[in-house]
């Protein structure tokens, strides 16, 4: 294919997503320019600075590398530019009545120690790692990479060997039922049941389906970039701008100004029209449709869609170092069921929320001073519709502090010198994520994927979506995916 010379194409949103599409559009010959609403780029995935104390303010867990490799590739880079290492261990578990294990990134290891630990069948085990890497590459790959709404993704010979195993990939039941039917300890279904929470989703509610989530970690890897989770983000910051694309930071998007009915002539900043022959929003789609389209029919269809889990967020420097934490942890509560269903029925805080603390410092040394930690500490929160949260964040910050503090056998309120937080509002806000939701729409139900917003407008014709509101959803793998699924949009009907 001919590079494309002499066309403009405007990224609204410097989020990973709209990173990667520009570093995308770049390579084929697009003038690129990204307004950023922000005085930073990334998104979500950026870093919060309190004293000595760095912290990665988003993601922690890094997954699926090669989808960050492959634009250095493009781009003509090496990969080894970008340094990360794969963990040994991906996660140590506490339970409240006083069980511990770290799963190690080995499925053998893995198998092993949930066997001795929890009393679980090796063979069971082995055998539910397998069927998860099976449903993700028989259907994972399938609806993660194509268009849900075109014929093509449903008429090809991967759909067709989709189809010939529908029973053994748990499209109807769900994630919790299939592992109750699977395992036999309460706290093993407890383990597996916490990867709905990778797409803000409830386990008794997401399709059995999402059991191909564990293959992510214990069969492709989980990874830590060697300065941090932000140097994804200052990685594509650097080959956007080698390309040459443009990056406008405090530069909200006023409006997408039409020519017609069917296409964007360009948009509006700051009282100035610019215009471009190729426009992707990399924004909330909902806010695409009501403030930059004036859509306010369309915007609130996917406004309304059910959201997924947003989160408080304490971001704490610790004066000490514990000696019984990891780079992940996970504090489980003791009634799963009971914390979901406050979350996504009564959309409140649980009375006792599950603890996720990531400590990057572990991994990372100039993240803290020495001797000292620095603490990412996240419960999941429902998305904001106006609670009280002065009061729950108040509430829960007391609950996480008790907990910590008695799991490690530390008095926690002495020794944090340095705090802020994020929650819902301020996720909203510094994010553009409607509610505060981290993954856009969630997935508790077995349709969930065919209601979001697919890549493309199916009436402006210059008009294409990534970012994790959209096809295929929310994280940074799925952002980096629905990146080159936009780009490879445009190409269809741009070149």
């Amino acid at each position: 294919m001919k590079p494309i010379q002499g066309k403009k194409a405007i990224v609204i949103g410097g989020g990973v997503a709209g990173l990667a599409t520009a570093i995308r559009l770049s390579s084929l010959g697009f003038e690129v320019e990204i307004f950023e609403t922000n005085s930073y780029a990334g998104g979500k995935l950026s870093e919060i600075r309190l004293g000595d104390y760095r912290f990665d303010a988003g993601p922690s867990l890094f997954t699926m590398p090669h989808l960050v490799e492959e634009l250095f590739w493009i781009s003509g880079k090496s990969s080894k530019e970008f340094p990360y290492k794969r963990l040994d261990e991906v996660c140590r578990y506490f339970f409240p009545d006083g069980t511990r294990f770290h799963a190690s990134a080995d499925p053998r290891i893995l198998v092993e120690t949930l066997s001795q630990h929890l009393g679980e069948d090796p063979i069971v085990l082995e055998s539910y790692l397998k069927k998860s890497k099976f449903k993700y590459e028989t259907i994972g790959k399938l609806f993660l990479e194509r268009c849900l709404r075109k014929l093509s993704t449903f008429w090809n010979s991967r759909a067709l060997k989709a189809y010939l195993n529908l029973p053994k990939l748990g499209l109807f039941g769900s994630l919790h039922s299939y592992n109750q039917s699977v395992f036999k300890n309460p706290k093993t279904i407890q383990l597996f049941d916490r990867y709905a929470t990778y797409n803000g989703s409830d386990p008794h509610q997401t399709p059995a389906v999402m059991s191909m989530i564990p293959h992510l970690e214990f069969g492709i890897g989980a990874y830590f970039p060697e300065n941090g989770m932000v140097q994804i983000t200052e990685a594509l910051v650097t080959l956007a701008i080698e390309k040459g694309v443009i990056i406008s930071l405090n530069s909200p998007v006023d409006k997408i100004e039409l020519s017609g009915s069917d296409r964007a002539m360009g948009v509006w900043c700051k009282g100035t029209l610019h215009q471009a022959d190729v426009l992707i929003s990399a924004v909330d789609v909902s806010l695409t449709y009501s403030k930059l389209l004036g859509n306010p029919v369309l915007g609130n269809k996917y406004r309304n869609l059910p959201k997924s889990s947003s989160a408080i967020i304490w971001y704490w420097g610790v004066s000490k170092k514990s000696e019984s934490t990891g780079l992940h942890n996970v504090f489980f509560s003791s009634d799963y069921k009971k914390e979901f269903d406050c979350l996504f029925k009564k959309k409140s805080m649980p009375e006792e929320p599950t603890i996720y603390l990531n400590i990057s410092s572990k991994e990372r040394k100039e993240d803290a001073p020495e001797g000292c930690e620095n603490w990412f500490a996240m419960v999941n929160a429902p998305a904001n519709e106006g609670q009280d949260w002065d009061s729950l964040i108040s509430s829960a910050r007391e609950k996480v502090i008790s907990r910590l503090s008695q799991e490690l056998d530390i008095d926690l309120n002495v020794l944090i010198k340095e705090e802020t937080f994020l929650d819902p509002r301020s996720l909203e806000q510094r994010t553009g994520s409607v509610g505060g939701a981290l993954y856009g729409s969630n997935s508790n139900d077995p349709f969930a994927a065919f209601l979001r917003h697919a890549n493309f407008s199916s009436s402006v014709s210059n008009l294409f979506f990534c970012g994790g509101t959209v096809h295929p959803g929310g994280g940074i793998p799925f952002a980096l995916q629905s990146a080159a699924l936009a780009v490879g949009y445009v190409k269809e009907r741009m070149v």
